[in-house]
């Protein structure tokens, strides 16, 4: 049975939203990404690569939860199931995408940046939700303010955040992680840097443990 939003981001301390340009990153990438304890990663569907770079990542980096960012519409997602991503991600939301997440079974977190929109999706099932672009959207304030009349929904901010901030957003109750691509830099990546990347997952991992320890 597949695990839900909520089961998979829960054991996401932070989400790298990766954007792969070459498919012979893919696995080095994911691999040092789980090595400093992320294990849960957003592909995005922002680049040519982006799908076989997911399917390469599942068949050769089983200890990764594999998903799929940026699906904007019903194809996409039913291309997703097809390749069995883990989980997708979208920026926002449409009855389209609703219908095709409801259709395939594929655990769907979707975006939201309003209390209308927050209460659209809570009619339709939906209590995780990814909060884009976040530091646009208000941050940590407006989210804040979201938990007051909205105490039922949990938050997966993403768009600003960074290690800087981090500490700021995972002391929301409202919270269950947050997306970020500061753990895998382009240039880290670019030249194959991973020992770069395993460290700095590594810091993201273990700030967040110790936030939560208090």
């Amino acid at each position: 049975m597949a695990l839900s939003s909520r089961e998979i981001l829960s054991q996401a301390p932070v989400v790298p939203v990766l954007v792969i340009e070459d498919v012979n990153d893919a696995v080095p990438l994911a691999k040092a990404l789980v090595a400093g304890g992320l294990r849960v990663l957003e592909i995005t569907l922002r680049s040519a690569a982006a799908e076989e770079s997911i399917q390469r990542i599942i068949a050769e980096v089983p200890d990764a939860i594999t998903g799929a960012g940026t699906v904007i519409n019903a194809r996409q997602m039913e291309r997703m199931a097809e390749i069995k991503c883990a989980f997708a991600v979208s920026p926002g939301h449409s009855a389209g995408l609703l219908a095709a997440a409801k259709e395939t079974g594929v655990p769907l977190l979707p975006g939201a940046g309003t209390a209308s929109e927050i209460m659209n999706l809570l009619d339709h099932g939906y209590d995780v939700l990814k909060f884009f672009p976040a530091e646009q959207q208000g941050g940590v304030s407006m989210l804040k303010a979201l938990g007051g009349p909205l105490p039922q929904v949990t938050f997966c901010p993403t768009g600003g955040v960074s290690l800087a901030n981090l500490a700021d957003y995972i002391a929301l109750p409202n919270i269950i992680t947050v997306g970020g691509s500061w753990v895998a830099p382009k240039d880290a990546v670019k030249a194959g840097d991973w020992a770069k990347i395993t460290k700095l997952a590594q810091e993201a991992t273990d700030k967040v443990a110790a936030l939560r320890r208090g």
